[in-house]
């Protein structure tokens, strides 16, 4: 067998180093593990361990991450559902719902109500081993306002697609903003995810998917204002060639082609929200990817995928093709789409965005307030 190479090492050596983690965190919980004890369990040195992750909180996200995504992933896993135990697939005998595994929901009432049975049954495996993974990662959100800002702009974006789906399948999309029922709804299941591991059988799965679905009920005077146009920048005319890296969308699980007319939005983990700008100024039939970047990947980069994951594993469950909203998410680490997109250097702050049609960048904008001038300029 062949020497490996450097890069063949290092994945091999991460691998190793997450696998003694997560054995680490299980057992022992975040607080009390040890990266010592880590990277004996790995057989490397501890010097090993931070060449690969900046610190103990970056290699916790990272092992979540990962589990969140291998139970996301994009062969679309179905769990059963709390009420029947049985798969969606099997809780009717559509046919066309028995082939791809989504329930066959018609309104916003629906989905909230199949969102929620998903989340709910995700919560008694949501963590793992004797110390429960999960149990920390709210704790570590907090006790650092680095981690809260970026994790509070996750959420805003986790209620954004969740908003627009739910649009969609009412036909509301012109007239009617969802997003602050989708963020009422996403609250109520995070409170209910922490019930679970503070208090064990407090609270009822079948009241929290019927609260959730009353909540499509409720008239939040829930309404969409543009931007204030005098403080938006006007995008610039441009005319240059645009060949983007491959990328894999985030909320869907699958290959995204970046080359298709439309927006691409650079956004810090600090600007996530301003994606709704574009997704609503853009004109029908135009597509809008937010790229997400960071200052800080080693540690924020794994944290936005874990809260992207965890949306992903019950949208796949839920939302029929027609419902999907025009939005993708990308998770750009390494900074290669935003440097395509002209944007060398990146920061938590980041707000950019270029207006693709034809193959080609015909308009870009800067600062804030970029994603609506990028979506709303002239064709």
């Amino acid at each position: 067998m062949g020497r490996l190479t450097r890069a063949e090492l290092q994945a091999r050596n991460r691998a190793r180093v997450l696998a003694a983690a997560r054995d680490e965190f299980a057992e022992r919980g975040f607080r009390d593990a040890k990266v010592d004890a880590i990277a004996d369990r790995a057989g490397l040195t501890r010097g090993a361990v931070y060449s690969n992750f900046p610190g103990k909180r970056a290699l916790y996200f990272s092992v979540l991450a990962g589990l969140a995504e291998r139970e996301a992933g994009p062969d679309g896993a179905r769990r059963p559902s709390p009420a029947s135990g049985k798969t969606p697939a099997s809780d009717t005998a559509d046919a066309e719902t028995a082939d791809t595994g989504t329930p066959a929901v018609d309104t916003a009432r629906e989905a909230l109500a199949a969102f929620a049975r998903a989340w709910v049954a995700r919560l008694p495996l949501a963590t793992d081993g004797p110390a429960r993974l999960g149990m920390d990662l709210m704790p570590e959100v907090l006790a650092d306002q680095r981690v809260r800002q970026p994790f509070a702009q996750l959420m805003k974006l986790n209620a954004i697609v969740l908003g627009l789906a739910l649009e969609r399948l009412d036909g509301h999309a012109s007239t009617r903003r969802r997003v602050r029922i989708a963020e009422t709804a996403l609250t109520t299941l995070h409170g209910a995810s922490q019930m679970a591991d503070a208090a064990p059988g407090f609270a009822e799965p079948f009241d929290i998917v019927a609260a959730c679905a009353a909540l499509a009920d409720l008239d939040l005077g829930d309404r969409w204002d543009p931007p204030h146009l005098p403080f938006v920048p006007r995008a610039r005319p441009a005319d240059q060639p645009w060949s983007p890296p491959l990328a894999v969308d985030a909320v869907r699980g699958e290959p995204v082609p970046l080359t298709r007319d439309g927006v691409v939005a650079i956004l810090g983990l600090h600007r996530l929200e301003a994606v709704e700008e574009a997704v609503r100024a853009m004109p029908p039939g135009g597509e809008v990817t937010a790229v997400l970047v960071t200052g800080d990947p080693g540690e924020l980069g794994p944290l936005a995928r874990l809260t992207l994951a965890g949306l992903r594993a019950c949208l796949r469950q839920v939302l029929p093709a027609p419902a999907w909203p025009r939005l993708r998410v990308v998770h750009d680490d390494e900074g290669a789409v935003a440097a395509a997109a002209g944007v060398a250097a990146v920061s938590d702050g980041t707000e950019a965005a270029v207006r693709v049609r034809s193959g080609r960048v015909v308009a870009r904008a800067d600062g804030y307030g970029a994603c609506h001038a990028a979506a709303s300029a002239e064709p």
